[in-house]
């Protein structure tokens, strides 16, 4: 089963690709989609749209893992990361990809065994359970990772 995880946002979107058959999991890709601050938040959604498009239709994920919408204290922020992450559960539907979505705290239990991991923890555990031989760059495609891996543990599959 290829599983596309998401860590979704507006100026930076994590998306990261596993493969996961009978308990053994690898990694395919992993990167970011990247839309510019200057342009306007509608042509930012649509270039995350397309991108997200362009991957889907290389790697043709039997499932999608997505990091349900977190946010502490940036108010001003949660607006549009969450009419990106509204793009990208439409995207996926669109295609007809089961969408599973988890919290952090549901991502650091999977991984770590342990819901306030740090950051740090995280991406150390991403690293060892892929076989890479360093943490995946940027940040959002190590946590989109995560997200993927996560779902493999909880479907069974890692």
């Amino acid at each position: 089963m290829t599983i596309l995880g998401i860590d979704p946002g507006i100026g930076i979107v994590g998306y990261g690709l596993i493969n996961a058959v009978r308990r053994r999991i690898s990694p395919i890709a992993h990167g970011v989609i990247t839309t510019p601050k200057e342009n306007s938040v509608p042509s930012r959604l649509l270039e995350i749209r397309r991108d997200l498009c362009d991957i889907i239709e290389k790697f043709h994920p039997d499932a999608a893992a997505i990091e349900e919408l977190f946010y502490k204290s940036n108010q001003k922020t949660v607006i549009p990361v969450a009419e990106a992450r509204g793009v990208i559960v439409m995207t996926l539907e669109e295609h007809g990809i089961p969408i599973y979505e988890y919290t952090p705290l549901q991502a650091k239990m999977s991984l770590t065994g342990y819901g306030r991991a740090e950051k740090k923890q995280m991406m150390e555990m991403t690293r060892i359970r892929l076989g890479l031989e360093s943490v995946p760059r940027p940040d959002d495609a190590a946590d989109a990772l995560a997200i993927a891996l996560c779902h493999a543990c909880t479907a069974g599959l890692g």
